[in-house]
Formats: structure tokens, sequence, C-alpha cells
């Protein structure tokens, strides 16, 4: 074979070659302009469920805080008539024996073990040994626009739509976009997305409001 055939080959190998790196460039810059364009149409997240996302996080690692309502077991080990259930009254404290009052308004039941166990040093056991633990959570309430509105006992992992179908659900006129919580002992009340991320808490006050349209 000449020179002249040897020299076609090779151009048209390399033409070929082109082509194929081409095509391979032309679809991956295809596949970056549509991931580009898919991002650019999605629509943003709206920042009160940012910012309901980052409340919600937050509390829930944040310990649980007693008030009145709040029924509890508490156990001495080793010492059964020191044990038993009790109920934090509307002052927020509730009596053991021995020990007497208690504060437990807005007290861990980490840090009330804790002050349980130091009343009982004082004179009683040498080195107590105490566990807490929540029997029953105080209610929370809901009014507004919901069939059956009042007061409902707590469970964990209580959310609002949750809430709102313990209630009987929602009335014709209920604006089903966003409720209204006042925390407790809060001054005044949040405005939140009717979701599954916006958490309900023992104490709290739900609000469904109307819609007016």
């Amino acid at each position: 074979m000449g020179i002249g055939s040897m020299s076609g080959i090779n151009t048209s190998n390399r033409a070929s070659s082109w082509g194929a790196t081409g095509s391979v460039l032309t679809l991956v810059l295809l596949t970056v302009s549509l991931v580009l364009s898919g991002c650019a149409s999605q629509a943003p997240v709206p920042m009160a469920q940012v910012d309901v996302d980052i409340q919600s996080a937050a509390t829930s690692v944040e310990a649980y805080r007693l008030g009145s309502g709040d029924k509890l077991r508490v156990i001495v080990f080793g010492e059964p008539d020191l044990s038993g259930e009790f109920e934090v009254d509307g002052s927020g404290a509730f009596s053991m024996p021995l020990v007497g009052q208690l504060d437990a308004f807005q007290v861990t039941v980490r840090d009330l073990e804790q002050k349980i166990a130091d009343k009982l040093k004082q004179g009683y056991l040498i080195d107590p040994r105490v566990s807490v633990e929540v029997l029953n959570y105080r209610p929370f309430y809901i009014v507004g626009e919901v069939k059956e509105g009042g007061e409902f006992p707590f469970v964990s992992g209580m959310h609002v739509l949750k809430a709102i179908a313990i209630a009987g659900g929602y009335t014709y006129r209920a604006n089903t976009q966003r409720v209204y919580i006042t925390r407790k002992g809060a001054a005044a009340e949040i405005e939140m997305p009717a979701s599954q991320g916006t958490a309900v808490f023992p104490g709290d006050v739900i609000r469904i409001p109307e819609r007016f349209f």
C-alpha cells in the first residue's frame, strides 16, 4: 500500500476519533445543562419552613422540662417506702416522703433525680440511687376551626396534623395552611405551618384560624 493510501487511512481514523469524542462532549454538556436548568427551576425552600425545621431539630435534642400536670414515677432503689407516683401541682411542685416538697417546674428529669438524691443524702441515705420517669405528660389544647376543640392528653411524637386529627379534623371554614401556637410560658402565639414538621409539646395551645376566601 502506498504512502498516500496510509495517509488517507490515518486521516479518516483521526476524523472518526474526533467525531466520537465530540459526541461524548456534546452529551456531557447537554447533561450538565439539564441538571443546572433543573436546579434553577426548583422552588426555593420557604424561610418559614427552614425556621421550623431548625426549631424542631433544636427542641428534639433538648431535654423535656417538667411542669404542672405531669405525673411522675419516682423510684428510690432499695427504698420502696420512698418510691411512688406523684403529680406536679399547679405551682410546679410535689411532695415526697422524708424529702418534703420539691420544685419541679422547668426542671429536667435528670436534674430532678439529682435534686431528690441530694435531699436524701441530708441525713437519710448514704448513697441514694434515684430514677424518675414521666408517666403522663401535661395535656395540650386545641381551639378554633376544628370539630372538637378542647384539652387532650399529650403523647410522644405529637405534631400539628396529628393534633388536628385527634380534635376531629378541620371545619369547612378552617385555614389548612397555618396554625398559631402558644408555648407554655410564652406571652404570644407563633405562626407555624400546618404540617408534620411542626411539633406539639405538652402545655401548647394550638389555634386553627379561619380562612377568608
